[in-house]
């Protein structure tokens, strides 16, 4: 046991229960209730120097309405909390965690902090971490609500706006209305990890081709699973209908400040779609080229894009940031062919939410209390045991 006679303060961002309670608030009382017993300490208020904390325990302070760099940094930047859970809020270089940060979810881009060496986890005195699987599941099917907006092209609205007016004849008029179906059609999946190997398996159901492109160590597995090995990420794409990325930022690149898969799908792999393809990047905002996309919209290559990023607006200007703000552009030049989500897609599911957070709670304490690291990203620190992997797909 290492906590003795200090108490250490964890700072929770992002909510970590998304029902509401009887008030109309978003409801932490599962988390909470987790939290208790272990042996830990819920405070839904901010950590104030004159409070006195229980010493010996894990106190948990829940913030999950800030998100302005501005505010994080206000009470971070000098170590005020040992370490910090998040979702989607971005932590700020600046901001100093100790005893390190778990991300509720897969990617860690936007856990900056220079504690764990920014959002790869390279470098750093302490352990970054993340929740894998628990968000595989509303991913996957949130990428499936995007493509069935669009394809099958069956313009359902129109239709039934049209017979809603009484203007419609199924023997005269649904002549005029062709629609192609999904299966037969090739769908390219771009990384094979939680969330990608679960695409690949609902757009087997659907009868679809499935081409992945993975590490090569993924080989076998992805062939034993029915679905088409590729070679490269140009090679899954050719003659692809759909194409779906799940491979996240990579490695942090220290001297340009950019992530390794920044710009990875760019003009040679949209190239290679068929025409009127549809680009599905509920991944990271920066993995898809945005230049590339605006030329491949233009010359009608990529019928449709959906895209899923952080966007962040300031509360005092208005001004708008991060991945997602490119985006905007290309949607005001191209209506109707892009769809904008607010890094939601995994967001937005209870169940998925409240596990990852609890599992984010449980690796906080092994990682304070016996040096034990659980989903390690990047560099295990000096003093600390890699505890190795935990998924936790959720089962409903």
């Amino acid at each position: 046991m290492e906590t003795g006679d200090h108490n250490y303060k964890i700072l929770i961002l992002d909510l970590i229960g998304l029902k509401f309670d009887d008030q109309g608030k978003p409801d932490p009382s599962e988390v909470k209730a987790h939290i208790i017993a272990k042996g830990g300490v819920f405070h839904d208020v901010a950590w104030n120097a004159t409070d006195i904390l229980a010493t010996g325990k894990l106190h948990f302070f829940y913030q999950p309405d800030l998100s302005t760099a501005a505010e994080i940094l206000a009470i971070t930047d000098q170590g005020q909390y040992d370490a910090v859970i998040a979702a989607a809020t971005f932590i700020p270089r600046s901001s100093i965690f100790k005893s390190g940060g778990v991300r509720i979810g897969a990617g860690t881009g936007n856990m900056a902090s220079a504690s764990w060496g920014g959002g790869s986890g390279i470098g750093g005195v302490a352990p970054l971490m993340n929740t894998p699987g628990f968000n595989s599941r509303a991913t996957a099917q949130m990428v499936f609500k995007a493509l069935l907006r669009v394809r099958p092209n069956l313009p359902v609205e129109e239709l039934h706006n049209r017979v809603i007016a009484g203007d419609f004849d199924t023997g005269r008029n649904l002549r005029e209305y062709s629609a192609e179906k999904l299966e037969g059609k090739t769908f390219a999946i771009i990384g094979f990890g939680n969330i990608g190997s679960e695409v690949a398996r609902i757009a087997q159901a659907f009868g679809m081709k499935v081409k992945v492109f993975a590490r090569p160590n993924l080989h076998a597995e992805v062939e034993a699973k029915g679905f088409e090995f590729a070679s490269s990420i140009v090679e899954a794409a050719r003659h692809a209908d759909v194409i779906s990325i799940h491979v996240g930022l990579g490695r942090l690149d220290g001297a340009k400040q950019i992530f390794a898969n920044t710009g990875l799908i760019d003009d040679a792999v949209l190239n290679a779609l068929n025409f009127g393809a549809v680009v599905i990047n509920y991944d990271r905002g920066e993995i898809l080229d945005t230049e590339a996309l605006a030329r491949a919209l233009e010359k009608s290559k990529v019928g449709y894009a959906a895209i899923d990023a952080d966007i962040f607006k300031d509360v005092e200007t208005g001004a708008l940031s991060g991945p997602m703000v490119p985006y905007i552009a290309i949607a005001k030049r191209f209506p109707d062919k892009l769809e904008l989500l607010p890094h939601a897609a995994a967001d937005t599911d209870h169940p998925s939410r409240v596990g990852g957070a609890k599992q984010a709670v449980d690796q906080i304490f092994a990682a304070i209390e016996f040096k034990r690291i659980t989903n390690l990203k990047g560099d295990l620190p000096v003093g600390y045991l890699d505890a190795g992997l935990q998924n936790g797909i959720v089962n409903l």
